[in-house]
């Protein structure tokens, strides 16, 4: 997967349950407009939208499940149970949460990926970053690639944005790992997107500037108000 999606845009079809367009058909129909319009793969939610989609695109696809647990800030593929989930689905790579936060039932991130290895060893497993040191130490790990989801959601990564000064966290990250780096979160512009592929990004994710329209709208109607 991961040449097939070399130096391009990934679109993420997410939709959560209280948001307007929730529905598997409907993120399935994202997904087809995201292939149509030149996206090399997509990223989804839950193993029903991802079968969806399969019906509607060929495009690799990243596979995640985002679930709430007690006692934990992890949410994106947080357990086992998000990874079994995924097993049943051919999406090419799945994506977890590696930050370094307190994880369900407080199993450790090298116990949970060499599960996860051990379940599912067809697929790419690709880190949730939000800080240098967590790219750092996923690559040591074994992971396939590290993406910058979670730059500015976590408490340690408070304030951060990989597009501030001219991504600047983002060519710290490139300089200290060799797997490929995927520049997600923040990247709401084609401009920004085309800079993060000249900085040396191996594909760009982009979700809500393209797929959640009541963002987009707000964006727009923020802006005319000044």
């Amino acid at each position: 997967m991961l040449d097939k999606v070399k130096g391009g845009l990934i679109v993420s079809c997410q939709a959560l349950p209280e948001e307007p367009l929730h529905s598997s058909f409907i993120m399935g129909r994202m997904a087809l407009a995201a292939d149509q319009g030149g996206a090399v793969g997509i990223r989804a939610n839950t193993a029903s939208d991802i079968h969806e989609i399969e019906k509607n695109t060929k495009l690799p696809i990243i596979g995640i499940v985002k679930r709430d647990y007690e006692g934990t800030p992890i949410y994106i593929t947080p357990t086992m149970k998000e990874i079994e989930e995924l097993a049943e689905t051919s999406c090419a790579m799945i994506a977890l949460d590696a930050t370094d936060r307190v994880r369900f039932q407080g199993q450790k991130l090298e116990e949970f990926i060499k599960e996860a290895r051990t379940l599912v060893p067809d697929k790419l497993l690709m880190a949730d970053i939000a800080t240098l040191d967590e790219a750092i130490r996923a690559e040591q790990l074994g992971f396939d690639c590290v993406s910058t989801t979670l730059m500015g959601y976590t408490e340690q990564s408070q304030g951060h944005n990989i597009a501030d000064n001219d991504f600047e966290r983002l060519k710290e990250i490139l300089k200290a790992v060799q797997i490929p780096v995927i520049a997600e979160g923040h990247v709401d512009t084609p401009a920004k997107a085309r800079r993060c592929i000249e900085i040396g990004a191996h594909a760009v994710v982009s979700g809500g500037a393209i797929t959640r329209p009541q963002l987009i709208t707000k964006a727009f109607v923020e802006a005319m108000r000044g």
